[in-house]
């Protein structure tokens, strides 16, 4: 049975003439990975404010958890990170999470145990103001957990970030996931819901294109990349073959793209059948890249 840890219903947000979100809904279970992905300006962080009480909505509503308890309350059990990081840059990493602590009533002793899991125990003493970027991203992560959310929310987690930086921040998000813990990120980079997020919502101009599992949303059969020493045979049969659409030919390597499903393993045989030989048969699905701009286009 899901457990929802967030419902959002017919939300919208309007700034004067401007719609930010647009009839907004969508669901978020305990357990998973919720990616928010949209160009920017697609009402993601509007979203977040919204839900996070610091954005009033316009019409619509969202409940968290069950929904018989208030939002404030309720954001007791949330983590959340939706500005750069506000430390004090005089003070070390562990003054500025003793702070927290104190304002959030929470034990000091969790203190090691979050810098533990963001990879900073042994920066603990140094100060904020020596910190990279990358470091003071993973800080505010740790101090999102010191109450030991439910649900963890970032925005942008990784805007700005050199490669290694962001690297650093999708492994821990994928470790605190595993630990348990819901969380829900919005992003602009598809290759980072694609690796991070088991469920997406894609929002383009404040509305919904699509919301559910990631690894669904690739909705097409996949194609197959394929070499043969008998090339113009291949491409032939592929192209005089129903199963098949689209075939392209790059040099040596063709891509056909199936219009329905087919197993390699199939396919490999057929060709035998056939004459055929194959020197290199993969089977792959369609990015979520090209899903994401057929989407975003088309609309």
């Amino acid at each position: 049975m899901e457990q929802p840890i967030l419902s959002i219903n017919n939300l919208t947000k309007k700034f004067g003439y401007l719609t930010a979100v647009k009839d907004l809904s969508f669901t978020i279970n305990k357990g998973n990975v919720y990616g928010i992905l949209g160009p920017n300006g697609s009402g993601k962080s509007t979203t977040l404010g919204i839900v996070l009480n610091v954005v009033n909505k316009t019409s619509g509503d969202f409940h968290w958890f069950d929904g018989d308890i208030s939002t404030h309350d309720a954001l007791k059990q949330v983590g959340a990170i939706i500005e750069r990081p506000n430390f004090y840059p005089y003070m070390t990493a562990e003054q500025n999470l003793k702070l927290v602590c104190r304002i959030k009533g929470v034990d000091e002793s969790k203190i090691s145990e979050k810098l533990e899991i963001v990879g900073l125990l042994d920066r603990k003493d140094h100060k904020f103001r020596t910190y990279s970027l990358g470091m003071k991203q993973r800080l505010a992560i740790a101090s999102a957990l010191l109450n030991d959310p439910e649900i963890l929310i970032l925005d942008e987690p990784t805007n700005g970030l050199d490669p290694q930086g962001i690297h650093q921040i999708r492994q821990i998000i994928k470790e605190i996931a595993k630990n348990g813990t819901t969380i829900l990120l919005a992003s602009h980079l598809l290759d980072e819901v694609e690796k991070v997020c088991s469920h997406v919502v894609v929002l383009r101009k404040g509305e919904k294109l699509y919301s559910g599992r990631v690894d669904e949303m690739i909705s097409s059969h996949g194609f197959f990349e394929l070499k043969s020493d008998k090339h113009d045979e291949l491409i032939q049969l592929l192209e005089n073959h129903e199963n098949f659409g689209k075939v392209k030919v790059e040099d040596d390597l063709i891509t056909a793209f199936l219009n329905e499903p087919m197993s390699a393993s199939d396919f490999n045989t057929f060709m035998f059948k056939k004459g055929i030989t194959l020197s290199h048969l993969v089977k792959r699905k369609e990015s979520l890249e090209e899903q994401f701009l057929q989407l975003t286009d088309n609309q």
